[in-house]
C-alpha cells in the first residue's frame, strides 16, 4: 500500500499495455447487490449506507480481526479471480494486440496468485513514503493492513522484476518501459 501500483498501472497503459486494476474490480463488486447483502448480513447496515459498501466502515470490521478479514477475502477473491480470467481472455483477442496485459494485484503474493501470471513486477518505495501516501489517501487501519502484507524485500525477491517508485512519475515510466521491452512488448 502506497508504493505506487496504481501510478505504475497508469504508466503501463500509456506505454501500450492493456490494464486491469483489481482495486477497481473490488470497488465495483462492493456495489453489486449480492455482495452488499453478504457484508450487511455479516456486519450490519452501517457498512453499506445508501446501498453501496462504505470501504472505510468495512475496513474497521474486516482489518481489525483475522477471522473477519479471512471471511471477506473468501467472499471477494473468487469474484476478483473470475474478473481477471475474463480480462485475460479479452486480452488474447484484443485488437490491436496490446504490448502486454497487466493486472494490478495488491496482495498478489499473500494470496498465492503469482503462478497465474507470466511475469510479476514488484513496485516498491521507501517505508516513509508509502505511509505518507496511504495516510494522504485516507486509508483506514493502515498499520493493520501493513502488518498482514509481506515486506517489500520479500515481494522483491519473489517478483520477476522490481521497480523503485521513490522518484518522479517519468522515472517510474522509464523503468517500466524497459521491462516491457524485456518482455518483448
Amino acid at each position: 500500500m502506497g508504493s505506487g501500483k496504481s501510478t505504475a498501472l497508469e504508466a503501463l497503459g500509456r506505454l501500450g499495455a492493456l490494464t486491469l486494476s483489481t482495486d477497481a474490480v473490488v470497488h465495483s463488486l462492493y456495489q453489486q447487490q449480492e455482495v452488499v447483502d453478504e457484508v450487511v448480513a455479516r456486519w450490519g447496515g452501517e457498512v453499506a449506507p445508501g446501498g453501496a459498501v462504505d470501504r472505510a466502515a468495512l475496513a474497521r470490521f474486516a482489518f481489525a480481526d483475522e477471522d473477519e478479514r479471512a471471511w471477506l477475502e473468501a467472499l471477494i477473491w473468487p469474484l476478483v479471480a473470475a474478473e481477471v480470467g475474463e480480462f485475460r481472455e479479452h486480452s488474447l483477442t484484443h485488437d490491436p494486440r496490446p504490448r502486454a496485459a497487466v493486472v494490478e494485484t495488491p496482495l498478489l503474493f499473500e494470496a498465492g496468485m503469482e503462478a497465474i501470471y507470466d511475469a510479476t513486477i514488484a513496485v516498491i518505495a521507501s517505508e516513509e513514503l508509502r505511509r505518507e501516501r496511504a495516510a494522504a489517501r485516507g486509508h483506514e487501519a493502515v498499520d493493520e493492513r501493513h502488518a498482514r502484507q509481506l515486506s517489500q524485500q520479500e515481494k522483491a525477491q519473489r517478483a520477476t522484476y522490481v521497480v523503485s517508485n521513490d522518484g518522479t512519475t517519468a522515472e517510474l515510466e522509464a523503468e517500466l518501459a524497459l521491462i516491457l521491452e524485456r518482455l518483448g512488448g
